[in-house]
């Protein structure tokens, strides 16, 4: 069985976009769990989880915040799992804030971080993670760019039939 993904988030508000990443992972049939944490107004939950994430049989960590976006490093500072951010738009500054937040940690301290709202890359960037040691993930992984493609030559061929 595969090891599970942690989706946390700093607010209740973001998850409309973290059910992106949820469903992804549903796909995938890997095994998740969502909670919200703040690095700021419940900085010792996050730490904790954190800390107990790899014993309690988490992979990878999906992290989610707007604004200030301090949540992934918070968790990534107290683990050794990786972490993956998803800067999260907010009205302010269109998300740019949140992206600079999460991608900009200091040595040491790395969050994988994906587009901003980009839950769906999240979940996938997780998934191959997991991948390395998980030989069925892999597969799925696989099919997943052989339907990709396949996707496209439909969709050339529909457009290509327009100009002949």
């Amino acid at each position: 069985m595969s090891k599970k993904v942690a989706i946390i988030m700093g607010s209740d508000s973001d998850l409309p976009v973290v059910k992106g990443a949820a469903d992804k992972l549903k796909e995938f049939g890997v095994p998740f769990e969502v909670h919200v944490m703040s690095a700021h107004r419940t900085p010792d939950l996050a730490a904790e989880f954190s800390k107990n994430a790899k014993s309690d049989g988490f992979g990878v960590i999906i992290s989610a915040a707007g604004k200030a976006a301090h949540l992934g490093g918070v968790l990534a500072a107290h683990t050794t799992l990786p972490v993956i951010g998803i800067p999260i738009k907010s009205s302010t500054l269109d998300g740019l804030d949140a992206l600079l937040a999460t991608v900009q940690m200091p040595s040491g301290i790395p969050v994988a971080t994906v587009a901003i709202d980009g839950a769906a890359n999240a979940a996938i960037l997780a998934v191959q993670m997991l991948a390395l040691s998980d030989d069925e993930l892999a597969s799925k992984l696989d099919a997943m760019k052989v339907s990709m493609a396949e996707k496209v030559k439909e969709k050339d061929a529909a457009v290509s039939a327009q100009f002949k």
